[in-house]
């Protein structure tokens, strides 16, 4: 791989997999060629998010005899975040190579890091999480997909808990067939649809980027009654 700009060679990667009716498969082929030195994964911080770390810092919450799950973990940054909060947490991601490259920069984490598919995920997750954390992943598949992913990210929220969403924002009247992808940026109502079957939101805020000011990123929070 020789482009130097990440967000190219991640592009191309995925127009490949979209190409092949494979419109995961292009995250294993990006941190695979990421462990070889031949990419960048474009969203590895080295950090947790710094809008999640404020929520964190916000919300105080505390994760004592409490389970989270953290999806589309990728390198862990945000796992270890949540998990020294006492969260007893569930790090996914459906790149075997990305949960690899997680269990070796934290180890020794209290954090469990597993390969799963968020599109089918482990039926012994269903409502079983007192705090869910979606970050980019959604975003991550075509538009067409998300629908069905969102569904599955609220579906693993137990009543009573609470699930985060951050993503980058993109205005209602922008077309789909405008963006090229990935990222596809979530609308407004793309956000609010996380908030189905007893999930409420509570909070949503639109947000300067961290990295780029000129863009702007959702931070939204519900709660299942």
């Amino acid at each position: 791989m020789t482009d130097d700009d990440p967000d190219t060679a991640t592009r191309r990667l995925a127009r490949e997999s979209l190409a092949a009716d494979d419109p995961t498969g292009w995250f294993e082929r990006l941190y695979s060629a990421a462990a070889d030195g031949q990419a960048v994964v474009p969203w590895d911080r080295g950090t947790a998010h710094p809008l999640l770390t404020e929520w964190v810092q916000s919300a105080e919450p505390d994760g004592a005899g409490k389970r989270a799950l953290i999806v589309g973990a990728g390198t862990g940054w945000d796992a270890e975040l949540i998990a020294d909060l006492g969260y007893d947490t569930i790090a996914f991601d459906i790149s075997p190579t990305a949960i690899e490259a997680a269990q070796r920069a934290h180890p020794g984490s209290k954090a469990q890091y597993q390969v799963a598919d968020l599109l089918d995920p482990p039926a012994q997750w269903h409502r079983a999480f007192d705090l869910v954390v979606e970050i980019f992943t959604v975003q991550a598949l075509p538009i067409s997909w998300q629908a069905a992913a969102t569904k599955q990210v609220g579906e693993q929220v137990r009543p009573g808990g609470t699930l985060v969403v951050i993503a980058a924002a993109r205005a209602d009247d922008v077309p789909d067939g405008a963006v090229e992808g990935p990222p596809w940026p979530l609308t407004r109502a793309s956000i609010e649809a996380f908030g189905v079957n007893d999930l409420r939101l509570i909070q949503l805020e639109e947000l300067p980027s961290p990295s780029d000011p000129s863009s702007t990123r959702w931070r939204a929070e519900f709660l299942r009654d």
